[in-house]
C-alpha cells in the first residue's frame, strides 16, 4: 500500500542549516494560522510564499503561483538544498514547535503524493524528546536527514523536551524527477485496498453526476475517468 511516510536517502549538513538558521531568527516569525490544531508555541516563517512575503505562511492557496521571499535570497545553503529539488516547489517555510508545545491530531488535504501534491521535511533542530506520529507510527527524525510525510493521513507532534523543534518544510508538486527518486528510495506508488475502494466510489459518484450533464464536455470527462487507473 502506498508508504505513510518514507525516509529519503538525502541528508543536508547541519552546521550549515542551523548558521543560517540562526540568521532567520532575527526575523519576527508569526504564530501558526491554525490555532484550532495545536497548543502552545508553533511558528513559522516564509522562504516561499504566494504573495512573496515572509510571514505569508499560508501553504496550498489554490492556483496561486508561489515566489521566492526576500528572505530566501539571504540563506545560501538553504537555496541550494530547496533548488537541488528538480520540480516546481509550492511554498517553502521555517517551522517551529516550542518545549512543552503539541500539535494536535489532524489530516491536511491534499498532501499525499498521489495527490501530486507532496510534503518533505528536513530537521533543522530538533530533541530526543520529541514524538511524532503519522498513521499511528511513532518516528524520530534526525537532524539534517530528508523525509516524506502523507499528511492526509492523521498526524500529532508533541515537543516534550527542552530546546526548540525546527523543520524546513517544502511543498512540492510531483514529476518524473520526484517520481524517480521516491521509486529508488522504494516507495509504494499502489493505494491500499481501503483506500482504492473509497476512490472508486468516489469516481462512480462523480461519473453519474457527469452523465446527467449530458454535455460534450462531460462526456470528454466520463472517458477520461473510466480509462484512469485506481
Amino acid at each position: 500500500m502506498a508508504s505513510s511516510h518514507l525516509k529519503l536517502a538525502l541528508t543536508y549538513d547541519v552546521q550549515q542549516l542551523r548558521r543560517e538558521l540562526k540568521h532567520c531568527l532575527g526575523k519576527q516569525w508569526p504564530l501558526h494560522f491554525n490555532n484550532f490544531d495545536y497548543e502552545g508555541d508553533w511558528r513559522s516563517i516564509s522562504l516561499r510564499s504566494a504573495s512573496g512575503n515572509m510571514d505569508d505562511i499560508f501553504a496550498h492557496s489554490g492556483d496561486m503561483s508561489y515566489v521566492d521571499t526576500p528572505l530566501m535570497a539571504e540563506v545560501d545553503y538553504i537555496r541550494s538544498v530547496v533548488d537541488s529539488w528538480k520540480c516546481e516547489k509550492e511554498s517553502v517555510r521555517l517551522l517551529a514547535l516550542s518545549p512543552g508545545s503539541v500539535i494536535k491530531p489532524h489530516k491536511d488535504r491534499g498532501c499525499s503524493y498521489l495527490d501530486g501534491s507532496f510534503r518533505i521535511h528536513i530537521p533543522i533542530l530538533t530533541n530526543k524528546s520529541v514524538l511524532f506520529t503519522v498513521d499511528g507510527k511513532e518516528l524520530f527524525l534526525d537532524e539534517g536527514t530528508c523525509w516524506y510525510m502523507d499528511f492526509g493521513k492523521t498526524h500529532h507532534i508533541e515537543n516534550r523536551g527542552e530546546t526548540n523543534r525546527v523543520h524546513l518544510i517544502m511543498d512540492c508538486i510531483r514529476n518524473e524527477w520526484t517520481d524517480a527518486l521516491f521509486a529508488k528510495n522504494a516507495y509504494d506508488f499502489e493505494l491500499d485496498p481501503v483506500e482504492k475502494e473509497q476512490e472508486k466510489a468516489t469516481r462512480a459518484l462523480m461519473i453519474a453526476e457527469l452523465e446527467k450533464m449530458d454535455t460534450d464536455v462531460a462526456r470528454t470527462l466520463i472517458a477520461q475517468m473510466k480509462n484512469e487507473k485506481v
